[in-house]
This record gives C-alpha cells, sequence and structure tokens, in this order.
C-alpha cells in the first residue's frame, strides 16, 4: 500500500476515492520532465524555443549542472515501513506539499500565451512555492491575484527611489517574500540567441519572421492573444512605474545593474519586513555577507546556465556553503529534472530546490494542465525514491544516503 499524502490534498483525495484525476489526452504520453521540452519543441519557433533551451557561450555550464546531479548516487535502504510518506516541507512559516518549487523564468509570456499567470495557477493548486520574475510583461498584481503570497525575484536597480517605489509596490501586492536576483551585473553573451535573429530589443527580420510564419499555432494563440491583450508588451515590474515595450531601445540591458552593492540589500532589509532572498549565490563568503546585511534566505544558482559560462554548479558548492551559512534557509536551482535530483540535493544539505525549463515548456505544450501534470510527476517520482530509500519524511533524507563517483 502506497501514500499518496505528498501529491498534494486534491490528487491524494481522488487517489484515496480509487479515481484518476482528470488530465488532457495529450499528457498521457508525457511521462517526465524532459518529455515535455521535446513535445513543446515543434510548436515553438526555433528563436524562442532557443531562448529558453540554451546557455551561454559554450554552455558548458550548461550541461555541468546535469553532471554534477549524476556525480553521486544513492543508498537505499530495506524493510523500513514506508507505508505512509510526507514530503511537505515548511520555508520561512509557511508549509508547502512539496520540496520543490517554481523558479523565475522572464519572458515566459512569450513561450506561453499568460506563462507567468498559468504557473503561478498551477503552483498554488499544488501548493509549491512560485516565484515571479521582475523580467515579465504581465503585471505582478495581476499574477499575485492568482496566487496570493508569490514570491517576487527583482532586478533591482541602485536608485534609492526605484527602491523605496518597489518596496512598496510588492508590499501592497501582497508578495510573501523578496527574491532579490544578484548574478546579473551585465548582460550575458548568449551566442545561440544571436544566430537566431533574436534578443532585446526585438527586431523583426527575414530569418526571425519565417521562423515566426511557420508556426502558426505559436503565432496565434500566443503572440496574437498577447498583442490583443497588452497592445504593446511591456517589461511591467522591474521598477515602480513599470519598464519600456519589447520592441523599444530601452529594453535593451535594462535587468542589467552594474553599480548594484550589498549596501543596497541593506537599504532594502530595512524596508521589507518579509522574508528576504539573495539568488545568484555561488561562494560561501558571499553566503556569509547576505546573513550579515539581513537576509533570510539564499538561492545558490548560476542563472541555469545563462550568465557566466564555466561557472561552478550550485550543487558543486551547496556542502561549503552549508557549513558556513548557519541561520540561512539555503535552496538552489539549475539542472534540476528528477525525483533522485531533488533527493540528492536535499540529502546535501539543501532546504528546498526549484526548478525552471521544464515547467516553461510544460506551460507552452498544455497550459495550466501542463504545468499541473510536471508538477505531479516529480511529486510522484519523489514519493517513489523516498519509499525505495526507506524515508517516510523529508527531515529523514541526509548525507548517508549518498556514495560519491569519485570515491569509486
Amino acid at each position: 500500500m502506497s501514500s499518496v499524502a505528498g501529491l498534494g490534498p486534491a490528487v491524494a483525495a481522488a487517489h484515496r476515492k480509487g479515481a484518476k484525476p482528470r488530465r488532457p489526452r495529450r499528457l498521457a504520453a508525457i511521462l517526465d520532465l524532459d518529455d515535455f521540452e521535446r513535445a513543446a519543441r515543434p510548436r515553438l519557433p526555433a528563436a524562442v524555443y532557443g531562448y529558453v533551451a540554451h546557455g551561454a557561450e559554450t554552455e558548458t555550464t550548461l550541461r555541468a549542472n546535469r553532471a554534477a546531479f549524476d556525480a553521486w548516487r544513492l543508498v537505499t535502504r530495506v524493510l523500513a515501513g514506508v507505508e505512509e510518506r510526507r514530503q511537505d516541507i515548511q520555508l520561512f512559516g509557511r508549509r508547502y506539499d512539496a520540496p520543490f518549487g517554481i523558479a523565475p523564468m522572464g519572458g515566459s509570456a512569450l513561450v506561453a500565451y499568460q506563462g507567468h499567470t498559468v504557473m503561478a495557477q498551477a503552483a498554488a493548486s499544488a501548493k509549491i512555492p512560485f516565484i515571479l520574475s521582475a523580467n515579465s510583461i504581465i503585471p505582478l498584481e495581476e499574477v499575485a491575484e492568482a496566487n496570493p503570497g508569490l514570491w517576487f525575484a527583482a532586478y533591482q536597480s541602485p536608485d534609492q527611489a526605484a527602491i523605496e517605489g518597489m518596496v512598496e509596490r510588492i508590499s501592497r501586492a501582497g508578495v510573501g517574500a523578496l527574491v532579490v536576483t544578484a548574478d546579473v551585473p551585465i548582460g550575458s553573451n548568449r551566442e545561440a540567441d544571436a544566430r537566431a535573429g533574436f534578443g532585446f530589443p526585438i527586431r523583426p527580420n527575414w530569418e526571425l519572421g519565417w521562423d515566426v510564419a511557420t508556426h502558426p499555432r505559436w503565432l496565434v494563440s500566443v503572440l496574437g492573444r498577447t498583442v490583443l491583450k497588452r497592445r504593446n508588451p511591456h517589461i511591467d515590474n522591474l521598477e515602480p512605474w513599470g519598464g519600456p515595450g519589447l520592441f523599444s531601445r530601452e529594453v535593451a540591458g535594462i535587468a542589467a545593474h552594474e553599480a548594484l552593492r550589498w549596501r543596497h540589500i541593506q537599504m532594502i532589509r530595512e524596508l521589507w519586513k518579509g522574508p528576504l532572498i539573495i539568488k545568484g549565490i555561488l561562494s560561501a563568503d558571499d553566503a556569509v555577507i547576505a546573513r550579515d546585511y539581513g537576509a533570510d534566505g539564499i538561492i545558490l544558482s548560476n542563472h541555469g546556465g545563462r550568465q557566466l559560462d564555466q561557472a561552478v554548479a550550485p550543487l558543486q558548492v551547496l556542502p561549503k556553503i552549508l557549513k558556513r551559512a548557519s541561520g540561512l534557509t539555503v535552496m538552489m536551482d539549475s539542472g534540476v529534472r528528477r525525483g533522485t535530483d531533488v533527493i540528492k540535493a536535499l540529502a546535501l544539505g539543501a532546504d528546498a530546490v526549484f526548478v525552471g525549463r521544464p515547467f516553461l515548456f510544460a506551460a507552452a505544450y498544455g497550459g495550466q494542465a501542463g504545468v499541473g501534470h510536471a508538477i505531479s510527476l516529480l511529486s510522484k517520482e519523489i514519493d517513489r525514491d523516498m519509499a525505495m530509500l526507506g524515508v517516510r519524511r523529508i527531515e529523514e533524507i541526509g548525507p548517508e544516503m549518498l556514495h560519491s563517483m569519485s570515491d569509486g
């Protein structure tokens, strides 16, 4: 008899009644998170697909994020009596039904119609954390209605008036946690996007035009509906007053802030009364500084391989950072694709993990139902993995379950 406690209240109730939760027929063949990318790719213009899938320069970091997980194997325990299992966790005083959440992803509404809202709704339904990127064309107030208490990832400018105004704005919107994106002092070198003729500001050209024209479903259902609803789409959440349009010259480099410093974090801390999280940490020294400046948590991240190529994978530095990060909630993203990846990160000491691209591809392929299915797949994998590891609670997962491949 297997447990359904970790699958979310609605799904668990359906299982207890002997019924299977409804899902669109097209999702029946989607068996893991990577399936969503394969299914969504032919539906998207190559430039749009590449904007999501690719990383910076040679994409060494993108590949290394996966390799970091493959460097560990799991040690199972047997005959542990695992008929009742739970995977819920607590972060900043709030219970969540799973130890993973949806990472912030800019430009989501250009990949799936209302992409940010769709993911926010699915996360709220499944009771997992959702982080909204400031690099969004959907006003944060609108997304917050779909997911009260969502987390907001700011690309905060160092201007004092902007900081004060942004904190006031997210407070009014009911944001549950403020995540400051710290690893974008300058725009990265995304050569794959340049080769596809795609970038910001969006500049129509023959190659991009043909790419879009040969994907009429995306053209009508995503771009067409977005333009009808938003007219001239703007990056709405970068500053208190909004931001520039996608086609305007001012949009280039707007999320990068070379002058942002720790003293600006101190200023934010004095104004913002909720949980404060710094995202983009890869150094133990920076983790200590973040704590000293009043952060409640950090997210170890290399931006999914989209910023500095050749950067270390978060999983590789997690143990070293944890040794010096007492008092902080330590989370991570970059490369998580399987339940076993989540288990490995938790075993190394992470409090939670975040997953990005697969949930966006799920939104592109199946809308809110697709994202819900993706959440369910990952949650079920974790539940199954816990049973085979002899684990009943997330708190029981520890380093003794790991074997390093470097040890032979």
